[in-house]
């Protein structure tokens, strides 16, 4: 039996010739590119295609130095160090065939908790032209409901008392920028990678917030010498789990000790809108486009809200993966009857987009089943989520036609999902930087139903929306009394013969 080859930049030329390997001179490559928050999406996605524009084009000065913020993040770092910023992309494909790239664009890793000044100083590099965001949709720090910046969380608090020692994104960009200004250093670009509507404009929305604040005179400088691109990013890449390990070694013979699972699907739509500058990422397939919107739209409410649907009617039914869910027949068709009749009618003009051919092409990226996305990583923090990919469609309906038992019916499942039980009695954690409100409201609504639409920090001002609260209290009488199968399938029956 062979023993499998440890990564790292000194074992490459040892690999297998199925495992594809990069080719350039990784010495040769400057960094151009400061990223937060280095994981699984960013090492399927953005790193990928920096790769790509490396090793088909050779394109060397757009290296990534990841940026670790957080004490969670010690433990990425501490592999990347040993294996020398390498790790392997394995990509799952519909017919159960693998391929493995080990990507090398990542060359530099700082972890911000060490060495704050260190961070800082990077990002005011001259030779920084942007820096990149995967900080999750509650990253932002900016309250659903109200959209105003939360200078009450304990950190932000901390990072103004102590700037130099910041840690947020916004401590340590406020003090990098300040830098590039004080120094006569060019801007650069914050580039959102993170599904949120509007993602860059998100951005640049919390950041001047905080320095309104904390750095009033920076704010100017900001506005004049830093752009925030709206971006649209999308490729399922779900956690890596001991199996994709030991598979690895098994099929590849490569030992990774954090590699990266994802399907062959990648999409990058990007607003052309770059302050210094920015790779030619268009060589390698992503999409430069004047506005963005449409893509968004699209994705964030058919994609992202289809991963909630299934996530939450499949959490409390037991399933333990999305591919479970989606094969699901009467989970599938209730799925794509929310996206026909719900979610398509108020997406607008989406030019030559092939909606119908995007949409079926999800129901099979959903029903991958070499994928295993875990059902727990797509409803974790759903407070953030819920009101980005699904409140959107039912405002929308609300204002035209009113077709919104589905997604108040997902509503209702998440309600009772912060029971925190499923239907065969097996408990489970409610992850979410919320889950107290949640989870008191989901108790208070057994015996006043309507207790949980008054978050309204999620909810904004729903709950007065008779139609809306019709419908979901409906659905939660229903979901109450009776298996959530039985109700998706009384549900697919009902509104099928309207």
């Amino acid at each position: 039996m062979k023993t499998s080859i440890a990564l790292n930049q000194e074992n490459l030329g040892l690999m297998p010739s199925n495992v594809q390997t990069p080719s350039y001179d990784r010495n040769k490559v400057t960094t151009s590119i400061v990223h937060i928050g280095v994981g699984n999406f960013h090492r399927s996605h953005e790193a990928y295609y920096t790769n790509e524009l490396m090793e088909r084009y050779g394109i060397m000065d757009c290296g990534i130095c990841g940026i670790g913020l957080l004490d969670y993040d010690r433990r990425i770092y501490n592999i990347l160090k040993d294996q020398d910023g390498l790790y392997t992309l394995v990509i799952k494909n519909l017919d159960g065939t693998r391929s493995a790239k080990i990507i090398g664009s990542l060359v530099e890793y700082i972890f911000a908790p060490e060495n704050p000044i260190a961070v800082i100083e990077k990002m005011a590099n001259p030779d920084i032209k942007i820096i990149s965001l995967t900080i999750t949709e509650g990253g932002y720090n900016l309250n659903e409901a109200t959209g105003e910046f939360n200078f009450s969380n304990p950190v932000i608090v901390e990072d103004m008392k102590n700037p130099m020692s910041p840690k947020t994104v916004f401590g340590y960009l406020a003090q990098a920028l300040k830098l590039r200004k004080e120094r006569g250093i060019a801007g650069c670009t914050i580039q959102s990678c993170d599904n949120i509507q509007g993602n860059g404009d998100v951005a640049k929305k919390a950041l001047l917030n905080y320095v309104a604040k904390a750095e009033p005179e920076l704010q100017s400088w900001i506005e004049k010498n830093v752009s925030f691109p709206n971006a649209m990013v999308d490729r399922i890449t779900p956690v890596t789990v001991a199996d994709d390990i030991k598979n690895l070694q098994d099929e590849f013979l490569v030992d990774d000790q954090w590699p990266v699972v994802c399907e062959p699907f990648i999409q990058w739509v990007i607003e052309d809108n770059f302050a210094n500058g920015r790779p030619e990422w268009e060589k390698v397939g992503a999409q430069f486009v004047k506005n963005v919107v449409p893509f968004e739209n699209m994705k964030l409410r058919l994609l992202n809200a289809g991963h909630s649907v299934l996530g939450m009617l499949g959490a409390l039914h037991g399933y333990k993966t999305i591919d479970e869910a989606a094969r699901d027949e009467d989970f599938s068709i209730f799925l794509k009857a929310f996206m026909d009749e719900e979610v398509t009618p108020i997406l607008g003009d989406l030019g030559d987009i092939n909606l119908e051919q995007y949409k079926q092409s999800l129901i099979k990226r959903f029903q991958n089943v070499y994928i295993k996305d875990i059902i727990p990583r797509i409803c974790l923090e759903s407070s953030a989520k819920i009101p980005i990919f699904l409140l959107p469609t039912i405002k929308g309906q609300l204002q035209g036609d009113a077709k919104i038992a589905r997604a108040a019916f997902v509503v209702a499942a998440w309600c009772k999902y912060n029971d925190g039980v499923d239907e065969n009695g097996n408990s489970y954690e409610i992850v979410d930087a919320m889950s107290n409100e949640l989870i008191r409201a989901a108790a208070l609504s057994h015996q006043t139903p309507i207790r949980f639409l008054e978050i309204e920090a999620i909810f904004g001002k729903l709950v007065s929306d008779k139609t809306f609260v019709d419908a979901f209290l409906t659905s939660l009488e229903m979901l109450r009394s009776k298996k959530v199968k039985d109700c998706v399938k009384e549900m697919n029956s009902k509104l099928a013969s309207k």
